[in-house]
């Protein structure tokens, strides 16, 4: 039996409708992906001193670097992937998950990802999901801590973003929330639950829709650590490369808009994440700030210098452990990404921004 023409001429509208709604998607993801592409200039004819910059360069793989990339006013500056040495066999197995098309690993990025967080943070803000200044409580429930609840109440979402909790990294009571600035991986780990709760939507899926596609990141996703990190208190990893992270960099750089200038997030919720502390002048909201008087670091000394002495005064830093770096500069219209194994030089921060300095065309 036939099928008849009106049934035909509808089922025919469907198939070209359909093929025609896929391929506007696709050439929605082909255009951000190319407005993502960057360009690679010579770097003595963007005015910068080749000689210097090639010792940065030498410097940074003798530290361990895997991945190295500098980008200025969006043109590639210097890029360089490094393979790992047959010795990394334990490092590749637990901070790696594959390669991208420029060669770079996929790394785990440890504690950068608290300012990946940080940005969906503020985009829950700007969808009016997410109010900072009420309790922790009110999105997960109260018993998430082991202060009492008299205590527990007190403690801010914000709080989590600033790191004064006032919490040890047990989750235990030992400050007034909002007082003291303590480094704690387990008490930024609750932000997790919180956007979920508050989106009410998989963390996954916030960072997808609301990150990673909007700004065009190809090879950022989230992914359970090995079993050797069950004891650190945040047992998801971002896994990303320096071509997403520097993605990350230029988002903050233009304000908040994505390449193909759809937004991402607010300028108003942008800017929030960079206001200094009351507990660190040298922290913002899971975002590290340079140019302050003193700074408290993760380890909880202090320094009465700058977080970096040698970089400009507005640099804003996403780090993380295995000495993973975004080190963005507005003044500059600068990105600089590492990533790779612990440094063997435990000044590696300062190093590098010695010799960036030198490499730099002057102002």
């Amino acid at each position: 039996m036939r099928t008849p023409i009106s049934r035909r001429v509808w089922t025919m509208r469907f198939v070209l409708l359909s093929a025609f709604t896929a391929a506007i998607c696709a050439c929605a993801r082909t255009a951000t992906a190319a407005e993502n592409e960057l360009s690679v200039v010579d770097p003595a004819k963007a005015g910068w001193n080749t000689a210097t910059l090639d010792e940065l360069a030498a410097y940074v793989q003798s530290q361990g670097t895997t991945g190295f990339l500098i980008i200025q006013d969006r043109k590639v500056i210097y890029e360089h992937n490094w393979p790992l040495p047959p010795t990394a066999a334990a490092f590749a197995a637990n901070f790696t998950h594959g390669t991208d098309v420029h060669g770079a690993l996929q790394e785990d990025v440890m504690s950068a990802q608290k300012s990946f967080v940080a940005i969906l943070a503020g985009v829950a803000i700007d969808k009016r999901q997410l109010d900072i200044l009420k309790p922790v409580s009110d999105y997960i429930g109260t018993g998430w801590s082991k202060a009492a609840p008299e205590q527990e109440k007190l403690i801010l979402v914000r709080n989590l973003l600033e790191m004064s909790t006032g919490l040890t990294e047990a989750l235990a009571y030992e400050a007034p929330a909002g007082t003291k600035f303590f480094y704690n991986t387990p008490a930024y780990a609750i932000m997790m639950p919180v956007l979920e709760k508050a989106s009410g939507r998989k963390l996954d899926d916030i960072t997808r829709s609301w990150l990673t596609e909007p700004a065009g990141m190809a090879d950022t996703l989230w992914r359970q650590r090995p079993a050797v990190f069950a004891d650190l208190g945040n047992p998801t990893g971002l896994y990303t490369t320096p071509r997403d992270m520097a993605t990350l960099g230029q988002l903050v750089l233009d304000k908040g808009k994505a390449a193909n200038g759809k937004r991402v997030i607010s300028e108003t919720q942008l800017g929030a994440l960079f206001a200094r502390t009351p507990t660190n002048p040298a922290y913002g909201h899971l975002w590290w700030l340079n140019g302050s008087a003193y700074a408290l670091r993760p380890a909880g000394a202090r320094s009465e210098t700058s977080l970096i002495p040698a970089a400009p005064d507005d640099l804003l830093a996403a780090l993380g452990a295995q000495d993973r770096k975004i080190y963005i500069v507005p003044s500059r219209k600068l990105i600089v990404v590492r990533t790779g194994q612990a440094a063997p030089d435990r000044a590696l921060d300062q190093q590098v921004w010695l010799r960036m300095m030198r490499a730099m065309p002057k102002e």
